[in-house]
């Protein structure tokens, strides 16, 4: 029986339809362009068409189509990156297109990026709808509250998207509370926006919410931030007038912003308050105590209150050790440092980067550059990689040295594998960095490796300072290398750095 092509083709369709893929049952026409949904190629095809299609530009909910199209087959990559190269154009996204884009990051489990989208919704002026608010909650995989939003926005440091949220909800969907305000000052006052933080403190108080001791140790650890040391303890009197105890956290806060202040005396008076008070000092009430003498170059009562720390049922940490072993490297105490290190491996406290740094540093300035270099190698051999300011030690110690010909051997020899290191770990050189190792150079007279390396630390993006310049400039005078100092002088000067 012979039938015609295009009759088989309908009634195949026709009886097949119901049993065609789920990804098959929706055809979008938008304008000339058929968009089958399971076919990526042919919705970035038709997204670039749309891109350049101009007189007029298509309208945003055209785009939104395809990106929703491409977020059912699961391309969440493609619809991001189709969605930055709308907005490169100058194609404004909608709040559809915003919650697509949540939409596709919720997916990848990249919640802070779904977050900073939701932030940017606040911020344009947009109002949160019940999508939006779904697709983060699906995307936390919780029962999430608004307060949980609310902390998700200061989590990545969006505290004012955070506050237009909770003036968005206030007396409409919640009541607001105290944990929400709460998460609010803890986030303003990290960032040093105490005013903010306190002027929404007195507006909780108006509305009849009761600060609790969350609230008062956030704003007095910002006014300490801020060196606003006065207004931290009229707030910390205030809150005892209130009968608000103070918990650890709170001492906490008080002992280390006077410590870190040079302000010994009233550290101890508050751990002498505390302790009278029944509450027991932890090790961070010990390591702020420890830290503060060692910034008055105080070693010796430091390591006092590191010996009795075990007598009050508290055990020294890493962040205990690394505080006694630089308090003990910036006084030239090597030994007492080592010893504290020995002591670490037998308690089997691990050593961490700051560790191995405050050692290294301490040693390279004792001129005991070979155990320092020891140490670089036990880091590797650890799983510990050095950091920029553990190489800088070690450049500017081999840069120093007496014994120049080694030292610039060394550096030599490390000068690749330092930055094959640090760009593998994601690190970029200081200018500091730079500097030290081009004075290396200039030692030596080595200046064209001194300036392949001015010219690099420009390619990497950091441009040299007039230290850097002067360095160059001198030990080109000193050999005669007049032509090429009066060109960097030149060039110093163009730069406004003289």
């Amino acid at each position: 029986m012979n039938i015609e092509p295009c009759l088989f083709l309908s009634l195949f369709l026709i009886f097949n339809f119901q049993t065609l893929n789920s990804s098959f049952q929706q055809i979008y026409t938008l304008n000339y362009i058929t968009i089958i949904k399971n076919d990526e190629h042919n919705l970035v095809s038709s997204f670039n068409r749309l891109l350049h299609q101009k007189n007029p530009t298509p309208p945003i909910f055209e785009f939104g189509k395809i990106l929703g199209s491409l977020v059912k087959i699961n391309c969440y990559h493609t619809a991001i990156s189709l969605h930055r190269q709308m907005e490169l154009k100058g194609i404004a996204s909608n709040l559809v297109t915003l919650n697509i884009l949540i939409n596709c990051f919720s997916q990848l489990g990249q919640n802070p990026l779904s977050f900073s989208v939701f932030a940017n919704i606040l911020k344009k002026g947009y109002d949160p709808n019940v999508i939006t608010l779904t697709t983060l909650i699906k995307g936390l995989c919780l029962k999430v509250s608004y307060g949980t939003l609310i902390n998700g926005l200061c989590k990545v440091g969006q505290a004012r998207a955070a506050l237009q949220l909770l003036r968005r909800v206030d007396g409409k969907l919640v009541q607001p509370n105290v944990v929400m305000y709460n998460t609010i000052i803890d986030s303003m006052c990290k960032v040093k926006l105490v005013n903010e933080a306190f002027d929404l403190y007195s507006e909780m108080v108006s509305e009849g919410i009761s600060p609790d001791v969350v609230t008062y140790s956030a704003l007095i650890s910002g006014f300490f931030i801020v060196g606003k040391l006065k207004d931290a303890i009229d707030l910390f009197n205030k809150m005892i007038l209130e009968n608000i105890k103070p918990d650890v956290y709170t001492f906490n806060i008080l002992v280390d912003g006077f410590c870190k202040d040079g302000k010994m005396k009233e550290g101890k008076t508050v751990f002498a308050m505390m302790m009278k008070q029944g509450i027991k000092p932890n090790v961070v009430t010990y390591c702020s105590l420890m830290d503060g003498y060692c910034l008055v170059k105080q070693v010796n009562k430091a390591n006092s209150i590191f010996n009795t720390m075990a007598q009050g049922g508290v055990n020294p940490d890493t962040q205990s050790y690394n505080i006694m072993i630089n308090g003990f490297c910036k006084i030239k105490k090597v030994d007492e440092a080592m010893n504290l290190f020995k002591k670490m491996h037998c308690k089997n406290i691990i050593p961490n980067v700051v560790t191995y740094t405050s050692l290294i540093d301490g040693l390279c300035k004792s001129g005991k550059i070979s155990y320092a270099l020891k140490l670089v190698d036990e880091m590797h051999d650890r799983g510990v990689p050095p950091d920029i300011i553990t190489y800088s030690s070690i450049l500017d110690a081999l840069c120093k040295n007496h014994q120049v010909d080694k030292a610039i051997a060394l550096l030599t020899k490390l000068k690749d594998q330092v930055f094959e290191d640090l760009f593998v770990k994601g690190y970029n050189l200081d200018v500091y960095a730079y500097t030290v190792m081009i004075q290396g150079f200039c030692v030596k007279g080595l200046f064209n490796e001194a300036l392949a390396l001015l010219s690099k630390m420009e390619d990497n993006g950091r441009i040299p300072d007039a230290k850097t310049y002067e360095i160059i400039i001198l030990s080109l005078f000193k050999k005669d290398e007049n032509d090429m100092a009066e060109k960097l002088l030149r060039e110093m000067i163009a730069r406004g750095l003289l």
